[in-house]
């Protein structure tokens, strides 16, 4: 088969999977389904190779981000039912004042709280975000939505154990340490940066008019979500973070290691992502139990394996197009169309999950996707993979709108209308994905 005819059977693929999700409203493990099940067989693998190459695919990565995803959601989950994220806002909160909270924000939920699930952060933070905007002026709703907007979808494309981090590092085979270390390197000035510029835009350019831009009844600060209940003793805040910060240590422990070639003797097992996301997974659960019944820890750690399933089942299914991809022969013609374009690999690798974004409206399904597409040349490309990875984080916060759920919760949580939603939601993150992309093509100067 001809190039051309791969590189065609490789966008009907690639279509048909946005038009199955999108317009067809199909859940997306059919639309990855029938989409790579089309590739192999129009690409001439035949009905075993297909099959065998959908189940390999598979099952490859959720060897190599089954357990981290599931211990991160963990994690996440269990520090949602201790209350441990709103202890921490409002410490920082008397610390710094409410003046700055719109950075408190961005920077906290970009960094430290990133393994829990992004729609569960927003339901946990937005009232109080609503309730603090009120008393910042006449934009500080607006400033507050993009703050937090800001933190939390940034965080999760780009800071481990945000789950569409880990999911694209294991599509791509990046090491852990090294999309922490990176993946920080990125993410935190990418928050920082659109959280100081959204504000600047606010002022000059986007004209916000609570009139118009805010929900009157929505908007009452008054009208909040309460944090969850504890029953026990809290422990010192600093413990109560610990699963976290012991998590990260011990990541970037082990990636430092590598990088400079001492050895660690028999902490190196310890600084294993899946164990040091299970020892962290490990002390969210003591903590809890400390401070809840044992009914209720027991249904946090439930109530996050229902939310890892998904994750998994759609990273799984995008290593299946990836095994397609690599077995038809379209490893070697993508690779050399990437090297032959105008653009340099990494703003292709952008353009592609922005692409998948707009159209699919999922930030994580569409990084996950660009993820599983660019895996079998990724290594091809001419620059560190971990880098190809933060390129299709990056695009993949381009331009969200009416197709995101998470749109429609932001709407809702914020009081906002769809127009204010507009100027919060999708110009912070169009803010946030065109500000990262220089970051990363910096990165690869300096790399």
């Amino acid at each position: 088969m001809s190039d051309a005819w791969l590189l065609a059977h490789t966008g009907i693929a690639i279509v048909g999977i946005v038009v199955l999700i999108t317009w067809l409203k199909t859940p997306p493990i059919f639309g990855l389904v029938l989409g790579a099940t089309y590739l192999g067989l129009a690409t001439g693998l035949g009905a075993s190779g297909t099959t065998e190459a959908l189940a390999t695919g598979f099952g490859a990565v959720l060897a190599e981000i089954g357990l981290l995803i599931t211990f991160g959601v963990v994690i996440g989950s269990l520090l949602t039912a201790t209350n441990t994220l709103h202890r921490v806002l409002e410490r920082l909160l008397g610390i710094f004042g409410e003046r700055r909270v719109p950075m408190v924000f961005a920077v906290t939920l970009s960094t430290v709280f990133t393994s829990i699930y992004s729609d569960v952060v927003l339901v946990l933070t937005a009232p109080l975000a609503r309730r603090l905007g009120v008393r910042l002026g006449r934009r500080g709703v607006a400033l507050m939505g993009g703050a937090l907007t800001a933190g939390i979808e940034v965080g999760l494309v780009f800071v481990v154990p945000g789950v569409a981090a880990l999911a694209v590092a294991g599509l791509l085979g990046v090491p852990l340490g090294e999309m922490f270390l990176y993946g920080l390197t990125v993410g935190l000035p990418t928050a920082v940066l659109t959280t100081l510029l959204f504000a600047l835009l606010l002022r000059r350019v986007l004209r916000w008019n609570p009139a118009t831009d805010e929900l009157g009844a929505a908007s009452d600060p008054d009208v909040v979500v309460q944090p969850p209940s504890v029953e026990g003793r809290q422990p010192p805040l600093a413990l109560s973070v610990s699963p976290v910060l012991v998590t990260l240590s011990l990541i970037a422990l082990g990636a430092l290691a590598n990088a400079f070639r001492f050895p660690l003797g028999p902490v190196s097992l310890l600084s294993e992502p899946p164990i040091a996301m299970a020892i962290g997974a490990g002390l969210a659960f003591l903590l809890a139990r400390r401070v809840l019944p044992r009914p209720r820890a027991d249904a946090a750690v439930g109530k996050a394996l229902a939310m890892a399933g998904p994750i998994l089942v759609l990273s799984g299914l995008s290593g299946s197009v990836a095994e397609v991809i690599g077995k038809s022969g379209l490893r070697d013609v993508l690779a050399s169309s990437f090297s032959t374009g105008v653009l340099p690999p990494l703003v292709l690798v952008w353009l592609i999950a922005a692409v998948l974004h707009i159209a699919m409206g999922s930030i994580s399904i569409s990084a996950i996707t660009a993820a599983g597409i660019l895996a079998p040349i990724a290594g091809s490309l001419g620059v560190p993979v971990v880098l190809v990875a933060l390129a299709a984080c990056s695009g993949a916060l381009f331009l969200p709108h009416v197709s995101s759920n998470f749109f429609w919760m932001f709407q809702t949580l914020l009081g906002l209308s769809t127009r204010g939603t507009f100027k919060t939601h999708t110009v912070a993150m169009s803010l946030a994905s065109v500000i990262s992309l220089p970051i990363v093509l910096l990165l690869d100067i300096a790399v």
